[in-house]
């Protein structure tokens, strides 16, 4: 598949068992995957707040390899006080597939919250693979079904409690975007997340995602909330305030 010049140092891609269960790129063979590689797959580096180029006149599909990204669509045009639709992705998800079916497309804003590397790949030479290869096409409805049942978990049980249903989101965020904080492995740091953002994404006020994070400090010191990062003192207790207990 054919991409653009990387924009910085050759990212290290071939491992891809090493990607999260239900990922677009986990579900390929290895063998599979090299072959993808010697085809010309290859990372591009971006920085955060960069927005991934995906504007109509883009043709590029991308695989998140590392980093994580947040995801903003207008369902009701963009401005002030207007409702938006927000979604985290992180490692290995496959972000602007709406193009695979209508090139155009640009209705998702998808910007970098931390350092991140995502493969492009042409629209037109992934379709392509996916007529060629049943094995990619299982692997990416999979990986997209896969997605889908996590956010109706994660964000559309809107009858559960607050606390609950931003513990959730929290320690998904831990697992999928988050890193080992560098003066403590045992401690995990989400990156440009803000609290106003998991309000957006939950449908909540501000005020409620502020409450449910004082709590989680409150018992444990489980979660420190700081400016754009969220840092994961005790994971296991966060995943139980996350079921409910």
């Amino acid at each position: 598949m054919p991409v653009p010049p990387e924009t910085g140092p050759p990212a290290d891609l071939q491992d891809n068992t090493g990607m999260p269960e239900g990922s677009f790129p986990r579900g390929l063979s290895a063998d599979t995957w090299r072959r993808l590689l010697r085809a010309g797959l290859r990372g591009q580096f971006f920085k955060p707040g960069e927005s991934l180029p995906m504007g109509p006149d883009d043709r590029d599909v991308y695989i998140v390899w590392a980093g994580a990204v947040k995801q903003e669509r207008f369902p009701f045009g963009e401005g002030d006080d207007i409702s938006t639709v927000i979604r985290f992705r992180g490692r290995g998800q496959v972000v602007g597939e709406a193009k695979l079916i209508t090139p155009g497309d640009c209705s998702v804003r998808t910007q970098c919250l931390t350092e991140t590397v995502a493969i492009p790949c042409d629209e037109r030479s992934f379709n392509a693979l996916l007529r060629r290869r049943l094995e990619v096409q299982r692997a990416l409805l999979r990986s997209l079904e896969a997605r889908n049942r996590s956010d109706e978990v994660l964000y559309t049980t809107v009858t559960r409690p607050p606390l609950e249903r931003v513990s959730r989101l929290v320690a998904h965020l831990a697992d999928t975007t988050g890193v080992p904080a560098p003066e403590a492995s045992d401690r995990t740091v989400i990156s440009g997340i803000g609290q106003k953002d998991i309000a957006t994404a939950l449908q909540v006020g501000v005020s409620t995602t502020e409450n449910a994070l004082r709590t989680l400090r409150y018992y444990g010191d489980i979660v420190e909330a700081r400016y754009r990062k969220l840092i994961v003192n005790d994971l296991d207790s966060l995943r139980r305030f996350a079921a409910g207990h």
